[in-house]
């Protein structure tokens, strides 16, 4: 019954999709296009429509919003064009990116470093061998499947392959009645510090390659100063969060409504963003640093903040963006491209690297008694950072071997980066619960809390 249902609805929104498509071909009066106004309806109801899909068969709804993108992508291969346009709309693609800026703001808000000073020495090690290990794995695949490109491009997909998803990993361990284990504990603080190491590589990687489109020597000067300044925004950030934002929000705290709490932040998180280009790093690492910034304890004087945190606040914006950033990720993948043996040969052993790389992470553990193997698999999914970095080397180009400009990331490695986070998202849950089992002791009353919190 279920899935007639399913079937029924998808024909239904394929029909409403074509009939939109069709609308917003006709063009409008002046103001904003409609293929904008189409385009974000449409990607709405497909991701809704795919994200409830993939939930209820136990998977991460983000991998619905990604496989709903690579349908629209490729319909075309079905003879429906209309959908093409949305590759390339430049407003869809500004929400897009400001959808993911705020995505890793929350990521940032959900970061407590004294919580990451507490986890000790294991987590640290865990998360430096789950970058480094990576980062070499991934580095050498794109080395030999591809020998023409340069130097920083194989550089980059290295660095592609390092960030853990601490939101998919988390709510699994949630699900599965785990969340407080040791091991969950290990692996948690692991996957923070992970992300902060992988953003740091991406400042540095994406800054080199900067220079290199100038003309510049990419000496091991550059590098460190590049690294220096990657290193130094965050600390700055951290700084600013400590000792001026608790005057900021002292001087505003007369204003007690909940759009204000909203703005601000919002406000902060844009402005960091924009520092962070102005300095040469991604505008996703001025979010993350502004969600640093934003200590819980500085909206004490607001209303509802016993009730509310700032995410909760934020819940409604980012369901209505991040999907957008997700899908249209999804968009740029070419089905067609995975005819080619040599590429299906390349996402094959960029998956094993990515894995192979992750599960080494057990090694950094040391403590008697912890369960190595699910924190390996624990550090396993790949997500919304490594996508971004697929997003950003696909804007990027530099010089081959044959003295051509080409893209840091052409679009059949972009291809493999999004099937490669959807397969390292699908295969984490099934081998978690393998070796970590359901928690016995969980109750009736914990799966309708962790229900709801979903």
């Amino acid at each position: 019954m279920k899935i007639k249902f399913y079937l029924y609805s998808f024909i239904f929104l394929a029909f409403l999709a074509q009939a939109v498509f069709a609308a917003g071909d006709e063009g409008g009066h002046g103001g904003i296009s409609p293929t904008v106004l189409v385009g974000v309806a449409v990607i709405l109801l497909v991701s809704s429509f795919f994200s409830e899909i993939f939930e209820k068969i136990g998977q991460p709804s983000v991998l619905g919003e990604i496989f709903a993108g690579i349908l629209l992508g490729n319909l075309i291969l079905f003879g429906f064009p209309y959908a093409e346009g949305l590759k390339t709309n430049v407003v869809i693609e500004a929400l897009a990116q400001i959808g993911v800026i705020i995505l890793l703001f929350e990521v940032g808000l959900e970061t407590n470093l004294r919580d990451m000073l507490k986890v000790g020495g294991t987590s640290l090690l865990v998360a430096i061998i789950g970058v480094i290990t990576p980062f070499i794995l991934g580095w050498l695949v794109a080395y030999l499947f591809i020998p023409t490109g340069a130097t920083l491009s194989h550089i980059f997909i290295g660095a592609m392959v390092t960030a853990t998803s601490i939101g998919i990993t988390a709510r699994v361990l949630r699900d599965l009645g785990h969340i407080h284990r040791r091991e969950a504990q290990i692996v948690l603080g692991a996957a923070v510090i992970d992300d902060v190491l992988a953003l740091l590589l991406l400042g540095i990687v994406q800054g080199a390659a900067l220079a290199s489109a100038k003309g510049t020597e990419l000496e091991m000067i550059v590098y460190v100063f590049i690294a220096l300044k990657a290193i130094g925004f965050l600390v700055a950030a951290v700084l600013i969060g400590q000792f001026i934002m608790p005057k900021v929000f002292e001087y505003f705290s007369t204003f007690e409504s909940k759009s204000f709490v909203i703005g601000l932040s919002l406000a902060i998180c844009f402005i960091a963003a924009y520092f962070a280009v102005q300095v040469g790093l991604a505008a996703i690492i001025g979010g993350f640093a502004a969600g640093l910034i934003l200590d819980e304890a500085h909206f004490r004087h607001f209303m509802d903040h016993q009730k509310h945190h700032l995410e909760d606040f934020l819940a409604p914006i980012t369901a209505l963006l991040a999907p957008i950033f997700f899908v249209f990720i999804g968009l740029k993948v070419d089905l067609m491209a995975f005819s080619k043996p040599s590429l299906l040969g390349f996402a094959t052993a960029l998956i094993l690297a990515a894995v192979i790389g992750k599960l080494s992470c057990s090694l950094g553990v040391r403590q008697k008694g912890i369960n190595k193997l699910a924190v390996g698999f624990g550090m396993v999914p790949l997500g919304e950072v490594v996508l971004f970095f697929a997003s950003v080397g696909a804007g990027l180009t530099l010089l081959n071997t044959y003295g051509e400009q080409q893209p840091i990331v052409s679009q059949d490695t972009f291809s493999v980066i999004v099937i490669l986070v959807m397969i390292t998202t699908l295969i984490a849950p099934p081998f978690l619960k393998w070796t970590l089992g359901e928690d016995p002791h969980r109750t009736e009353v914990d799966q309708t809390i962790g229900d709801f919190t979903d």
